[in-house]
């Protein structure tokens, strides 16, 4: 019999190669970058991407305070939270979460593309951002990445 012997390659804990990797967010545009760290916490830049799998890389972003908005978003982008207490719907600009909490930014955007189940609760701590260009994790020895358009 003349077939084709390509297997589906399923991922699993044991199986999957997790790198570390680096991603400098100076200048970029922040929904374009949480975009790419997404899709690399994820995994599905990798050949063996399970989706029910934590397959994905470990992610640091530094610089997290020089990340840009176009348009009129600084004044516009309204985040919401609840206090929990009745009436205590509370709202922000993206102007004034930079200012208290610049890391919240990129982390709120990039939370917002990861799946809503345990499965993404648990990539999500695959994430780490900084706001200065210092990092302590210098041991991974974490491969740098290039957004493409900054």
């Amino acid at each position: 019999m003349n077939t084709l012997s390509y297997k589906t390659v399923s991922a699993n804990k044991a199986t999957v190669n997790k790198e570390w990797v680096i991603i400098d967010a100076e200048g970029a545009v922040l929904g374009r970058l949480a975009t790419l760290v997404a899709s690399m916490l994820r995994g599905k830049h990798k050949t063996n991407f399970t989706p029910h799998v934590d397959c994905g890389d470990n992610v640091v972003v530094i610089n997290a305070e020089k990340v840009v908005l176009t348009g009129e978003k600084w004044s516009d982008k309204e985040y919401v939270r609840y206090t929990g207490y009745p009436g205590g719907q509370r709202f922000t600009t993206a102007e004034k979460m930079m200012k208290k909490n610049p890391i919240g930014l990129v982390e709120n955007a990039v939370k917002g593309m990861l799946p809503k189940n345990r499965l993404g609760r648990a990539i999500y701590k695959n994430m780490h951002v900084y706001a200065g260009s210092s990092h302590p994790h210098e041991a991974q020895k974490p491969k740098k990445i290039e957004i493409k358009n900054k």
